[in-house]
């Protein structure tokens, strides 16, 4: 029997985070394994309220885990590591990547006591890591975290270059510039590049990236022109923008306060680990309250409109003894995440209410991107000549754009998202499975799947209110009329004018005077015509129908 060389995605295909990715090679169904990367998303009150992370389902990767050989992350962003703690109890597989990932997945693993050992640091090509039948190569990128990488994965099918994310930098300010000589030498070893699975997060965009290293002089004239406090926040991971933006603060004469432990915590493990040699001195928020307005400069966390981080906190009133007032200045230097508007328009509203002056990277003045546009994109198809693509990394519409424009320059190309499992062994990816990827949902400390009830439940009880009726029944089967209600998330009063509950237990008191014997006798018949009778007088007085939960008490006879 043929082997194949699958390509599994199961979180990150379809959607921008909660990478998770599988490939294979072997006989059919005993393929041995690797994974790439163990990402998260977050919650949002409207589909997934309450819930903290969201991440892949890998009930699949457990029901094979003697297949698997290993675990590679390509880089320290949340979504490419941030389930790697909570997960890796599933896998148990060594975990491979470079030293400044290392030191961040080995946070997420001591979080949540997982043994630190497993984590195996490597240096970049032309170091190799044997995984079963894979040989694999970290090859440095730039991105906007230090020590990104692409993963060189041969096969004995051929040679997969999977990008990770990347853009075209040759002046990053902190991490690796792209190197194309280096990509030259991988596509032309061996028999070249077979498949090209990669990043399609900036597709749309139609103009060349730009270099990190043009934000200096800008955000200096920014800070600069300000007349009081200048607060600026972007994404905490992006050390070069944290110190391009502390070292502008510093020339404009202010002093610097950080504000937010993610931010913290990733200057201190890139000082660690090597990653950038200086920092420029920061004080503390109690120091920062007590200076005059115009000799401070915050960097903050929460440029996505977390609720919980530092710029939230700071458009909600005074936070650490730092409050914002007229004329202050809020830099957002970051761009905003789809599914992330309303959370960041929320901010900023709040922000303007107190007489804060926004600005934002919308016209590209203070934040360049991350990700490869279309034009390095294109540059990437050029330079690998491989003789398939796989878009990766984007939602759907990122991912069929980037199809379009490899089967224009006659590349085959396919639309693989979430648990579709394709073979890449022929000249073009075929289907070969479906597998069921769902997601999983850390709710608080616990981890519970998407299919669970959890959320469905609790977002109907947000959509509908919740009412709990007691109900008594006698030791001879008899119910009692004096049933309770207590409700949550209903209006007091219905349309009569009178208290919802007094109204619904008035009902029941009437339908539990009379109700038959073999209703009465059975919990499942009382509790289900109980609970009918409480959402059809709950339509009739507030046109809602909640979600009813009814206690059924029995008196035990003496």
């Amino acid at each position: 029997m043929a082997e194949r060389l699958i390509y599994l995605p199961l979180g990150g295909a379809g959607e921008i985070g909660m990478n998770a990715y599988v490939y294979g090679y072997g006989e059919p169904g005993k393929e041995r394994l690797i994974v790439v990367d163990l990402g998260v998303t977050f919650g949002d009150m409207d589909s997934a309220p309450g819930i903290d992370l969201i991440m892949a389902d890998v009930a699949w990767l457990e029901d094979n885990r003697d297949r698997i050989d290993a675990i590679f992350i390509t880089h320290a962003h949340e979504d490419h590591v941030g389930a790697l703690g909570l997960l890796w109890g599933k896998i148990q597989k060594p975990i491979h990547c470079r030293r400044f990932t290392g030191a961040i997945a080995r946070l997420k693993m001591e979080e949540l006591g997982q043994p630190v050992d497993q984590i195996h640091i490597h240096a970049p090509r032309p170091e190799v890591i044997s995984a079963g039948p894979f040989e694999v190569q970290f090859v440095p990128v730039s991105h906007s975290i230090p020590e990104s990488s692409a993963l060189v994965i041969d096969t004995p099918a051929g040679r997969i270059v999977h990008t990770g994310d990347f853009k075209l930098d040759g002046t990053p300010v902190i991490g690796e510039p792209f190197d194309p000589i280096l990509w030259h030498e991988i596509a032309h070893e061996g028999q070249g590049v077979k498949v090209l699975t990669c990043d399609s997060t900036n597709i749309f965009s139609t103009h060349p990236g730009r270099s990190e290293a043009v934000l200096a002089n800008p955000l200096l004239d920014f800070v600069t022109s300000q007349k009081q406090m200048v607060v600026a926040t972007t994404f905490a991971s992006n050390i070069a923008r944290l110190r391009t933006l502390a070292e502008a603060g510093v020339a404009a004469g202010r002093k610097i306060c950080l504000l937010g432990r993610a931010m913290r915590r990733m200057i201190t493990v890139g000082i660690e680990t090597g990653i950038i040699d200086r920092f420029p001195p920061v004080i503390s928020p109690e120091e920062a309250a007590e200076m005059p307005r115009d000799k401070v400069m915050l960097i903050v966390t929460g440029s996505q409109g977390e609720r919980r981080a530092a710029s939230a906190q700071l458009s909600r009133g005074r936070y650490l003894g730092i409050e914002l007032k007229e004329g202050d200045s809020f830099l957002f230097s970051s761009r905003t995440i789809p599914g992330n508007e309303r959370g960041v328009i929320r901010i900023m509203n709040q922000l303007s209410e107190k007489g804060v002056d926004l600005f934002d990277a919308d016209d590209g003045m203070y934040h360049v991107s991350g990700h490869a546009n279309r034009p390095d994109i294109e540059a990437v198809h050029e330079l690998l000549k491989p003789q398939i693509v796989i878009p990766m990394h984007g939602e759907h519409m990122h991912l069929r754009e980037h199809m379009k424009l490899a089967e224009a320059r006659g590349i085959p190309s396919m639309v693989v998202t979430n648990g579709m499992m394709v073979d890449l062994a022929g000249d073009r990816p075929r289907v070969v499975d479906q597998i069921d990827s769902g997601r999983l949902y850390l709710d608080g400390s616990v981890l519970i799947g998407a299919m669970d009830g959890v959320v469905r439940d609790r977002i109907r009880m947000a959509l509908n209110g919740h009412a709990l009726v007691s109900v008594i029944v006698d030791e001879d089967d008899n119910p009692l009329p004096d049933a309770w209600v207590e409700l949550s998330g209903l209006p007091e009063l219905g349309r009569a004018r009178v208290p919802l509950a007094s109204n619904i237990e008035s009902e029941l008191a009437e339908f539990l005077e009379r109700v038959d014997d073999r209703t009465a006798r059975d919990d499942d018949r009382l509790e289900e015509a109980v609970r009918k009778i409480t959402r059809q007088v709950s339509m009739e007085e507030i046109g809602k129908k909640p979600e009813v939960t009814v206690i059924i008490s029995r008196l035990a006879a003496e």
